[in-house]
């Protein structure tokens, strides 16, 4: 059953707005979520939203936008100088994602929204902002998480040899 401490494997699919909205996402024919449940990695709702589920459950509820990345802040939509991007103009693109960095050195991931003739607007929020998310699934895999799991906090993707002994990474056989 899914508690704090238990590794979660799931599918799912992530629409806008609505069960009936735009698709944003969708992990059933690609990689499952897996994840360490009550690690703080997933957004709270998100998780209240699966708890006590078992394997092969199947489920269906929305988290509103400021339960999930917030409400769009107009404070986090700025006019950036163009000549902060020097002389290459093939990185002014709009509705590309840049990485930039603020005078004190830390990083946001920036969208331009406009581009003019001395600015660029850019858009700082999480791209999911303001959207309220609906989340539909099944439950692939429930299992305890192992100590190193623990201590680290979050899952790893475990290997085994031709003896069925665990290793991380590439440890051939034994």
């Amino acid at each position: 059953m899914i508690e704090k401490n238990k590794v979660v494997t799931l599918n799912y699919r992530l629409k806008d707005g609505s069960h009936e909205g735009e698709l944003i996402e969708d992990t059933f024919n690609n990689n499952p979520l897996v994840f360490l449940y009550g690690s703080g990695g997933m957004l709270p709702k998100f998780e209240a939203g699966i708890a006590g589920m078992k394997k092969d459950d199947k489920f269906s509820f929305t988290i509103e936008a400021k339960e999930a990345y917030g409400e769009t802040n107009e404070k986090a939509i700025i006019d950036v100088p163009k000549q902060a991007f020097g002389d290459d103009d093939s990185l002014l693109q709009l509705g590309k994602t840049l990485p930039m960095q603020d005078k004190d050195g830390n990083r946001f991931d920036g969208i331009i929204i406009e581009i003019g003739d001395d600015t660029v607007k850019m858009d700082f929020n999480h791209p999911l902002a303001g959207v309220t998310l609906a989340f539909e699934g099944e439950i692939v895999d429930v299992r305890d998480a192992t100590e190193h799991e623990l201590d680290h906090g979050h899952i790893h993707h475990n290997h085994h040899n031709e003896d069925g002994h665990e290793c991380d990474g590439d440890c051939g056989s034994h």
